[in-house]
This record gives structure tokens, sequence and C-alpha cells, in this order.
């Protein structure tokens, strides 16, 4: 498969380092940023045709990555 675009570390590399403590550390952001993966993936598998899905669906999966992506950042970046 080629790259996947979206990824956090990409989204975020200011906070690369804090990501990769609270995957260890915090139980509900691990379940986020693996939830968050999931989708990106599903998402891209439905662009580059590998998994094809109708615009509903497709659209659903783009709003469920927006809101991961909001709590991800909001927890990132709280002091």
């Amino acid at each position: 498969m080629s790259h996947t675009p979206h990824e956090l570390h990409e989204e975020f590399p200011e906070f690369a380092e804090k990501m990769s403590d609270l995957k260890q550390s915090d139980a509900h952001f691990s379940k986020l940023a693996d939830e968050y993966h999931e989708v990106n993936r599903a998402i891209h598998r439905a662009e580059t045709n590998l998994e094809p899905t109708d615009q509903f669906n497709e659209e659903d999966m783009r709003k469920k990555r927006a809101a991961l992506k909001d709590e991800i950042y909001q927890m990132l970046s709280a002091s």
C-alpha cells in the first residue's frame, strides 16, 4: 500500500514525543489514537479504490476522523 496521508505524527509533528508518552500512559488517548488510525486507513483504502465505498459512508468516515483528531488535539494541547 502506498503512503497513507493524515497520520497523526504528520498532523501534529510538534507533539510527537507527547503522543508517544500518552500512548503508553493514557489508555483513553491510546484508544483514540488507534481508532483514528483505523478510520484514517479505511478512508485511504476508499480513496485509492482498494475498498470502494459510497460517498455517504466516506463522508461519515471523514467526519469521524475529524472528530477524533479534534479530541486528540485537545488532549495534546492541554498542559
